[in-house]
């Protein structure tokens, strides 16, 4: 279920990534920290943000953008600097790159069984979300 995100939860995550999340999304997360979206070929599910406001939202976020990306990094062929931020429930990854020590503001999918990366959105606003 999601809900609100302060700026405060929002930047001990980016402390503990040693960089700023792209702005759109960062600004949508903190309206709605979590939720689908929808594109042409799949339904999506966002990962939260961590949040340890309370042991509620805690619990609520335990599968949040870091936990999610280093379980990905188990499969094996998950790019070093992506960032998982949605799921499509059959193993592909909606990703944001970082490049030169930042995520660029393009949104890629990644396909979990070949490895391949492809340009989903330019940006996060132009993904639907729900």
């Amino acid at each position: 279920m999601p809900f609100k995100l302060s700026e405060e939860q929002l930047a001990h995550t980016e402390a503990e990534l040693g960089t700023k999340l792209p702005h759109e999304y960062r600004e949508a997360m903190k309206l709605d920290n979590g939720g689908e979206a929808s594109t042409e070929e799949d339904d999506w599910e966002f990962y939260p943000i961590k949040d340890a406001s309370d042991r509620k939202r805690l619990s609520r976020t335990c599968n949040h953008i870091i936990n999610e990306t280093e379980a990905c990094k188990d499969i094996g062929n998950f790019p070093n600097e992506a960032l998982a931020i949605a799921n499509n429930g059959l193993g592909d990854q909606m990703v944001f790159i970082r490049e030169s020590g930042q995520f660029k503001n393009t949104v890629y999918l990644w396909l979990h069984e070949t490895g391949e990366l492809q340009e989903l959105a330019t940006t996060f606003n132009a993904i639907e979300k729900l």
